[in-house]
């Protein structure tokens, strides 16, 4: 393994820094005057800032939008783009999410991985690459956003207001880089008429729905042959209670990212699933199994398709009732080479009967570069260099990053092959080790950058 620096003698300060961001509950709250994401992120922001001011970085805040630490000088801006804000922490956590804690060769806490942890690494590349005397030609600037997760209108601020990268990364990906995104495509079911008294699961429209509590008149189903069916799912728990001629089923699944749905359990999915198999007679719980289902393919609307580059994936993220109605969000990931209109186009005859409708809210573009661009072999040789791992190659993913909403850049680590760090789930986490070869990984990418 090629080392620019020993990181060892630097590794407690870096886990002291990230302690520093993890303390902050950085989900984009209610906007307040000078703060358009909450506090929490702005919070968040003000110590990331002033951990690079420490480290002799200049430092500016571009409206509690985003900021950034930067070093060098010239025309063109080498640009690592990371984020700060972080997605809600939900159940199951066996430490404080909001509290950095060390396990063995393991730190836990909320964003270790995403992308909190990411943020740190970059900062202290930025500062082996300072320190080896390399001559700073161009500048290199971290990036640091707060509404990644629920938007990325801090990067579309800074396309705005800040100044055009010429090349870079977002460390907030996978090791050996990501040479192309899926599009991104947001939906909403809604009920038209239904038996069902009320349904409330999930925690974030691009997570797979992990919980979900179901009531329904407790004449609507046989509670025996309910039982069996949901004794066939692959629910991690489920439980039935009948009170006041009402049936309540509480069921909880497995989260995962919107990206790998097929990785989760959809607890309000296959809720329905044993309902319809149970024999509940309901338009909303056929419409929904016709509609969504629980394959994550997007067949019941019309979309089931692939390329080289892999599948069209749906995934139901929220369920809520409101005045009698349930509505579901649809997270879909599709292929690279089909187009936002094609999408519409096969989607749009299969989205509205008699016991439910679709609406598409938002349909948002593939990113795609070339394996042999300059910029993809650039980023590869320095995670190549750094780890000798020649087998791994760059991929195609379904998360969408910073990269398309910055030109010039690709996703590039921070997690490596074969790791789960159980991003947005509980108990995320980061090994040390990892930590320190990201920070050799970035400082060496950043290196071959200047040169290019």
């Amino acid at each position: 393994m090629k080392r620019m620096n020993q990181i060892e003698p630097l590794t407690e300060q870096m886990i002291a820094a990230l302690g520093r961001l993890v303390q902050y509950n950085s989900v984009e709250g209610e906007p307040l005057p000078g703060k358009p994401f909450g506090e929490g992120p702005a919070a968040c922001l003000k110590e990331a800032l002033q951990i690079a001011e420490e480290m002799g970085f200049e430092t500016a805040n571009m409206e509690n939008y985003c900021g950034y630490a930067q070093m060098g000088s010239g025309e063109e801006i080498i640009g690592l783009c990371a984020h700060l804000d972080v997605v809600p922490a939900g159940e199951g956590w066996n430490t404080d999410p909001f509290t950095l804690v060390r396990q063995g060769e393991k730190l836990y806490g909320r964003g270790v991985s995403d992308d909190k942890g990411a943020v740190i690494a970059s900062l202290y590349a930025m500062k082996l690459v300072k320190e080896s005397g390399v001559p700073l030609n161009k500048r290199v600037r971290l990036v640091m956003g707060c509404n990644e997760e629920t938007g990325s209108k801090c990067m579309q601020y800074y396309a705005q207001h800040g100044e055009p990268i010429t090349a870079g990364f977002t460390p907030d990906g996978n090791f050996p880089g990501i040479h192309g995104e899926k599009g991104s495509c947001h939906m909403l079911v809604r009920s038209k008429k239904t038996r069902i008294i009320s349904m409330n699961g999930g925690f974030v429209s691009n997570a797979v729905c992990n919980r979900c509590v179901t009531r329904i008149p407790a004449d609507a189903v046989e509670q025996d042959k309910l039982r069996a069916e949901l004794a066939k799912t692959p629910l991690a728990e489920w439980k039935l209670a009948e009170e006041n001629g009402v049936l309540t089923i509480e069921a909880k699944g497995v989260a995962a990212h919107a990206s790998t749905p097929l990785l989760g359990v959809n607890a309000a999915g296959y809720t329905m699933k044993a309902l319809r198999d149970a024999g509940m007679q309901d338009d909303f719980v056929d419409f929904y199994m016709s509609h969504i289902g629980v394959d994550c393919d997007g067949a019941g609307i019309g979309c089931k398709i692939a390329d080289d580059y892999g599948a069209l994936t749906l995934s139901n993220g929220i369920v809520k009732t409101e005045n009698g109605v349930i509505s579901c969000t649809i997270d879909i990931r599709y292929p690279v080479t089909l187009t936002p209109e094609k999408l519409r186009a096969m989607a749009e005859p299969n989205l509205e009967d008699e016991k439910g409708s679709i609406i598409i809210e938002k349909i948002g573009k593939p990113l795609f570069y070339p394996e042999d661009s300059a910029l993809v072999q650039n980023l590869l040789k320095a995670y190549q260099e750094v780890t000798g791992d020649m087998e791994h190659k760059p991929e195609v993913i379904g998360g969408g990053t910073y990269a398309k909403s910055v030109p010039g850049i690709i996703a590039f680590g921070c997690e490596f092959p074969g790791d789960d760090n159980h991003i947005h789930d509980a108990n995320e986490s980061l090994i040390i080790r990892d930590f320190q070869t990201q920070v050799d990984i970035y400082a060496q990418a950043i290196l071959n950058l200047l040169k290019g």
